[in-house]
């Protein structure tokens, strides 16, 4: 064993390299420890201490400034803008006589224009001999007092931007457009059923061409209630609906897609029988000569006729013949 180091007859500077000594020492003697451990935790089968890689903004930070000497600093190929809305031609003052035209240099300024544009519309009025009124008809496009170019613009911040109705109103009574909050609702709800139907479309194409989709759902607020958000798709298509329920009912509704029949066939039997509904009520069903119902009140009234509704037994027979006909 070594003799402990006298320290006493040390100069200053001796001491300062027995230091810087002793901390390499501690620094290598760390590492071997930091090693042993994570051996003895590999033997152990124990997970190892996470890798973390650097962030990535002491990288930019560390990244050298440009220099301020005299060599330039390439810039990459400008990029011209494509339309020009407007072009105007600047006129030079002070042009000494004799001088040679050599045409324009250009100069590109890229701008926004948000200002309200309000049109009113004089519709002529006529009143013919026999007492009927004829107004002018509108012009395509102008059914409503906000024109398809405000209603995209709140379409787009309300889905794109989640901006919320409240400062949407703030901010467009600000470009000194009159609207309220309750008609940006409107805009937002009503007359929109073609997005539906598009919707739909995407829901029925992912159903009938995927191999396999994923189903989840999530609490939502839907008309002031407590509802239901469901989610369905897979790496090539995404769906959503909103309802009040997340039943087996409702799930095989929304795998409907949008259609509204109801049908009793050899799969909707065998679905009833796995869900062991009553013998006698498949019976029923299966013997009518009726297999095809139109809408939910078609098929209510058909389970009324049957006596199927009257039933009180378990499981429910309604609930089970329907998700069946479904």
């Amino acid at each position: 064993m070594a003799s402990p180091l006298n320290v006493d007859g040390l100069s200053k500077g001796g001491l300062k390299a027995t230091v810087a000594q002793l901390l390499a020492e501690i620094a290598e003697l760390k590492h071997v420890v930091t090693e042993l451990r994570e051996e003895n935790a590999r033997l152990k089968k124990l997970k190892g201490r996470p890798r973390i890689k650097p962030s990535g903004m002491e990288k930019e930070s560390s990244a050298k400034l440009p220099s301020t000497g005299t060599s330039r600093r390439r810039r990459g190929k400008k990029k011209t803008t494509e339309v020009v809305h407007e072009e105007k031609i600047i006129k030079a003052a002070d042009v000494p006589e004799g001088s040679h035209f050599k045409g324009y240099q250009s100069f590109v300024i890229q701008d926004l224009v948000l200002h309200p544009q309000v049109t009113r519309y004089l519709r002529e009025r006529w009143l013919t001999p026999e007492g009927r009124t004829i107004i002018a008809p509108l012009p395509g496009g102008a059914g409503s007092h906000f024109g398809p170019d405000l209603q995209r613009f709140i379409l787009f911040q309300y889905h794109q931007g989640q901006v919320t109705v409240p400062r949407l109103v703030e901010q467009l009574q600000a470009f000194g457009v009159e609207i309220s909050q309750r008609q940006i609702m409107r805009i937002l709800i009503s007359g929109k059923r073609r997005f539906i139907e598009e919707a739909r479309e995407v829901l029925r194409a992912g159903l009938s061409t995927a191999a396999w989709f994923s189903a989840d759902d999530t609490g939502a607020r839907h008309k002031g209630a407590n509802g239901i958000c469901t989610q369905i798709g897979n790496e090539h298509f995404a769906w959503f609906g909103t309802t009040l329920s997340k039943s087996r009912l409702n799930f095989l509704e929304l795998l409907r897609a949008g259609h509204t029949d109801y049908v009793i066939n050899g799969e909707a039997l065998t679905y009833m029988r796995k869900r062991n509904l009553s013998g006698t009520v498949i019976t029923l069903l299966a013997g009518h000569d009726d297999k095809r119902f139109a809408d939910e009140a078609t098929w209510t009234a058909h389970l009324e006729q049957l006596g199927v509704t009257a039933l009180k037994i378990t499981p429910n027979p309604v609930r089970i013949a329907t998700e069946g006909a479904l």
